[in-house]
């Protein structure tokens, strides 16, 4: 019986300090601040300035999980689907390091212009 609940402990400690990567390949700026919210949906822009949709990073079809490349027009309708969907929850912004300021700025005025709110995802200082 000690057995079965020690094992039982090691996979639970094992399988809950598993972290899901983000979804796409993003050099986020750092931060020393840090907020414990955790969207479910995501917007990715790369390096070379591509837009990626993530829906429902909880989701159980798949389809909604993956990140999906739309232009700046889908991006528009996808964050006022969900702001008509949920219009409390957030959407998390993962915007390459080397992303032009202005592309950031323009697409959060856009945001909230619909009323979603956006919140700019970054990593932790290494201090």
């Amino acid at each position: 019986m000690t057995d079965v609940i020690f094992l039982l402990l090691i996979f639970f400690m094992i399988t809950s300090t598993l972290i899901v990567p983000t979804a796409m390949e993003v050099n986020l700026p750092q931060s020393a601040d840090t907020v414990t919210l955790r969207p479910v949906s995501e917007v990715y822009i790369d390096s070379l300035g591509q837009y990626y949709f993530v829906t429902d990073r909880n989701d159980s079809i798949a389809a909604n999980r993956e990140p999906r490349q739309v232009t700046r027009k889908e991006l528009t309708a996808f964050l006022q689907l969900v702001h008509t969907q949920d219009s409390t929850r957030p959407v998390a912004l993962y915007a390459d390091r080397d992303v032009h300021y202005g592309t950031v700025v323009s697409l959060l005025d856009d945001a909230s212009r619909q009323g979603v709110k956006m919140v700019l995802a970054t990593q932790p200082n290494d201090e």
